[in-house]
Formats: structure tokens, C-alpha cells, sequence
């Protein structure tokens, strides 16, 4: 079973940036494709960002040059660095891991842009 645990979220005014953080409970992260999703009020669960085993990136057109996936394998953490928030960023944002047909979800953090 992997655990997940996000961190990081809160709220940031209109143009500001934060990090959020995602600590994996598994023995080898790198074969793992890691992703953040969130969900807004009223609105279905959506991909942001992935980062897959073979080091490939993939991100929603709605983030694309404001927000960075990365991964550490060696301390099991994943990152999503959010620059240049807008109010429509608002949301709970997920972490997500997906190996060998698993599929695991962390509780959520909320993110809210509002000045």
C-alpha cells in the first residue's frame, strides 16, 4: 500500500507563488509515474502536471510556464512549483501515484488565490 502525503498549500494572493510538497511511502519511487491533479468547487478531478519513471514531463495547457513537477527518488518527494497563481488555480490539489495497474491518492491540500 502507498501512502501519500501533500503539504504545502494555503493562501496566496494573485501573481504569488507556492510549493507544494508530496511525501511517498514506497521503496522505489523512480518506478513510479507521479502526477498532481485538483479539484475545484463544482468541477471534475483534473491532471496538472506528471511526471513520468522515464523522466518525461507533461503538464494542462492551463499551467504550462507557471508550474514545475519534479522529484526527488532518493528522499521519495515530489514537487509542484505553482509561479504566477491565478485566482482559477484555486482548488484542492492531489498527489498521485500510478505503477503496475495501482493507483493511490494523497488527502488533498487546498490552494486558494484571492487578493
Amino acid at each position: 500500500q502507498v501512502q501519500l502525503v501533500e503539504s504545502g498549500g494555503g493562501l496566496v494572493q494573485p501573481g504569488g507563488s507556492l510549493r507544494l510538497s508530496c511525501a511517498a511511502s514506497v521503496s522505489s519511487l523512480r518506478l513510479y509515474a507521479m502526477g498532481w491533479y485538483r479539484q475545484a468547487p463544482g468541477k471534475q478531478r483534473e491532471l496538472v502536471a506528471v511526471s513520468t519513471p522515464g523522466g518525461n514531463t507533461n503538464y494542462a495547457d492551463s499551467v504550462k510556464g507557471r508550474f514545475t513537477i519534479s522529484r526527488d527518488n532518493a528522499k521519495n518527494m515530489v514537487y509542484l512549483q505553482m509561479n504566477s497563481l491565478e485566482p482559477e488555480d484555486t482548488a484542492v490539489y492531489y498527489c498521485n501515484a500510478r505503477r503496475l495497474g495501482g493507483d493511490f491518492w494523497g488527502q488533498g491540500t487546498q490552494v486558494t488565490v484571492s487578493s
